[in-house]
């Protein structure tokens, strides 16, 4: 062991050897001030110093090379390991996103058998309680001599518009006999299964145009027989907006016939092929929606349609049953030979919602509490109907909110229902009486509920305040900031006996503090308006445009541009 190590000190100590050589002339090249080397070095030297490094590089790729193998690379597969607490905001995301979308079936089904209840409610409506309404306004208006003229009104608007609907209805039911619903089945019955298909399809958009265009029309009719005139004359614009409006009814009422007799076809066809291809519809609509921008006020309309185009199955539905028990003599048997078909096409749209709203809400980042947002907004609207301030029928704001309107779709199944059902001999008339009274009875039980849980719903969103304010359509131009003009809940009372008892309490007519109702632009507010209210009308301006997402959900109806699509 000594003989090694000295053999190898004289080679260490003196540079002996080409490694030696090699680092003593690398030195003497590092030494400032070494023999003979004043200022830079000469070239030779430094190409020296490079071809060393080169060499020395090459050694090392050599090494590397002899290291790899395939043990050692499966090796290095199988005991890697990453640490995902590196990149911790990234999978939170991506886990609240699987979350949310654990969560929207749960919060969407709550605002649809909310929304579907309110619908509900807005139906049974036309058949219990305007009945009674249009008697108590023909009362008043038969018996107004004997009590003499107080006001200058003959009937309340209200009473009006009641009238007018009960009118309508009562046109467009004997309007309906003369269509024949047997022709109608054959005749769609005759067509190919692809026909039928662009057929059921095009039933479906042009149901939404009559609804969007419909409530315009009775919306402009009930004004027009409402709003005060001063020459008697100006009465006969009456007269074009009715016959428009009941035009509208019975055009609205076959399109929904066709579409009740395009589905009992689906029903009745030995294959189910066009059954099939009507539910696969559902899921087309899918792909439309899916892979789209949507912010939240889109989402609200899209839901708001949902709602209305459930409910608008389920009736349909109901007239399909009805058809069917008819033409097999009310035979409970066939009942469950339709059951499974019925229960395929609720589950189909049941699964395409919430496919569709799932994947909607992951793609634009929208969190599951919307669902709540919306149904505050929903709830606000009923219970605003009830109020002192009240501007409007709550089963008009249905139509608009979710472009559901009642009308048509109460023709169709009073048409279908008197046409299916004999009524024969004082027993069938006691049980279509008792039929009534229970109707009526669901109305008032589903009001009741729905009232309760709407203002539940109300003070969860913190929404009680608004229910104070004017009507926003009330005043186009500057608001009034006096404290005065506003409806505001009295000192004595607190916000919930305030909003307890001004859900039952009778709409106010409101004499005083009458605002014009012409649109003055932001030109004539500056023109008009004096010095000292400039301040106030810039903080206002900066107030609409940075109101929060809750107060837009209010103003916005089912057929209000939002973003790039109305869906």
């Amino acid at each position: 062991m000594a003989g090694v190590g000295d053999a190898a000190a004289p080679g260490e100590g003196g540079g002996g050897g080409a490694d030696g050589q090699e680092r003593d002339r690398r030195g003497e090249a590092e030494q400032p001030g070494g023999s003979g080397s004043h200022g830079p070095p000469p070239a030779p030297q430094h190409t020296e110093t490079l071809g060393f490094y080169e060499s020395d590089r090459r050694r090392e790729k050599r090494r590397g090379r002899a290291e790899l193998s395939l043990l050692r690379f499966l090796s290095a597969e199988l005991t890697r390991g990453y640490f995902l607490e590196h990149n911790e905001a990234k999978y939170t995301e991506r886990r609240e996103r699987v979350y949310t979308c654990m969560r929207i079936p749960r919060e969407l089904e709550k605002l649809m058998f909310f929304g579907i209840f309110l619908c509900l409610d807005a139906f049974l409506y036309v058949f219990t309680l305007l009945p009674l309404r249009v008697f108590l306004a023909l009362f008043r208006l038969l018996t107004l001599p004997c009590y003499g003229l107080r006001d200058r009104r003959l009937l309340q608007p209200a009473q009006v518009c009641d009238i007018l609907k009960g009118v309508i209805l009562v046109i467009c039911y004997f309007m309906m006999h003369y269509v024949d619903y047997s022709m109608m089945y054959h005749l769609i019955r005759g067509q190919s299964v692809i026909k039928l298909y662009i057929i059921y399809n095009m039933l479906e958009v042009a149901d939404r145009l009559f609804s969007s265009f419909g409530q315009d029309i009775l919306d402009a009719l009930y004004w027009t027989a409402t709003e005060p005139k001063e020459r008697k004359r100006a009465h006969i614009g009456v007269i074009p907006h009715f016959f428009m409006a009941v035009l509208y009814v019975f055009l609205h009422a076959i399109l929904i016939m066709v579409q009740a007799t395009t589905l009992n076809v689906a029903f009745n066809s030995h294959n189910k092929s066009l059954l099939t291809i009507m539910m696969s519809n559902n899921f087309v609509e899918i792909k439309g929606s899916v892979f789209k921008k949507f912010e939240k006020n889109n989402l609200f309309q899209m839901s708001n349609s949902d709602i209305k185009e459930r409910f608008t199955n389920y009736v349909l539905l109901l007239i399909v049953c009805l058809r069917n028990m008819e033409q097999f003599s009310w035979n409970p048997d066939h009942l469950w030979v339709l059951f499974p078909d019925v229960c395929m096409v609720i589950a189909s749209e049941i699964a395409v919602d919430i496919v569709k709203h799932a994947f909607i809400t992951k793609f634009n980042d929208i969190t599951a509490d919307v669902y709540s947002e919306y149904r505050a907004s929903l709830a606000f609207d009923l219970v605003s109907s009830r109020q002192k301030n009240a501007y409007t029928d709550y089963s008009d704001s249905v139509a608009r909110r979710m472009g559901f309107i009642p009308l048509p779709l109460a023709v169709l199944l009073i048409r279908v229902v008197t046409s299916s059902i004999k009524v024969q001999g004082i027993l069938s008339y006691a049980c279509v009486i008792l039929f009534y009274f229970g109707l009526i009875s669901l109305k008032i039980l589903n009001s009741i509920v729905l009232l309760g849980k709407s203002c539940q719903y109300v003070k969860e969103a913190k929404m009680e305040d608004k229910l104070f304010d004017p009507p926003p359509a009330s005043a186009p131009g500057k608001p009034s900031s006096k404290p005065h003009n506003k409806c505001r809940p009295s000192q004595g009372l607190s916000t919930e006996e305030n909003l307890s008892a001004s859900v039952t309490s009778q709409p106010a007519h409101q004499k005083e503090n009458v605002i014009p109702l012409l649109v003055t632009s932001s030109s004539d507010q500056f023109l008009t308006t004096p010095d000292g209210d400039e301040k106030d009308i810039t903080q206002e301006n900066s107030e609409l445009k940075h109101r929060s997402s809750k107060k837009d959900l209010l103003e916005i109806d089912r057929f209000t541009i939002c973003g790039n699509r109305i869906d």
